[in-house]
């Protein structure tokens, strides 16, 4: 194996997670969530005679949970801030100015005043 010293060297470090790993993390947080529903019913049908307002918020928690788990489920990969953007603006260009009027005395080496050697002026 060679060694490539003067190489491009390329950071990885702002890379997303691999797609299996993405999902496998969506999927974890589902069953989690899933799991706490199942145990806020539960909880919602053991304490509905002891305390009444546990079980109503359990029962609510265990109404609701099945939205946000999904809605958190399908919400997509994460974004990455952190790599360049692929839009690069043009470079800026001075811009020039009004071109020189043709026959004034500004404009070329006779009418600007100044003696160029050769004879009286």
């Amino acid at each position: 194996m060679r060694k490539q010293s003067g190489g491009e060297v390329f950071r990885i470090t702002g890379a997303r997670q691999g797609l299996a790993d993405d999902v496998r993390g969506r999927q974890r947080r589902y069953v989690i969530s899933m799991s706490v529903r199942t145990v806020s019913v539960v909880l919602a049908a053991v304490l509905w005679n002891v305390e009444r307002y546990v079980a109503i918020v359990a029962l609510a928690l265990g109404v609701l949970l099945p939205y946000v788990a999904v809605v958190i489920a399908n919400a997509g990969r994460e974004n990455t801030p952190s790599l360049p953007s692929t839009f690069v603006p043009a470079p800026m260009r001075p811009a020039l100015g009004p071109a020189p009027v043709a026959g004034t005395a500004e404009s070329g080496p006779e009418g600007d005043g100044v003696h160029r050697g050769g004879g009286p002026a």
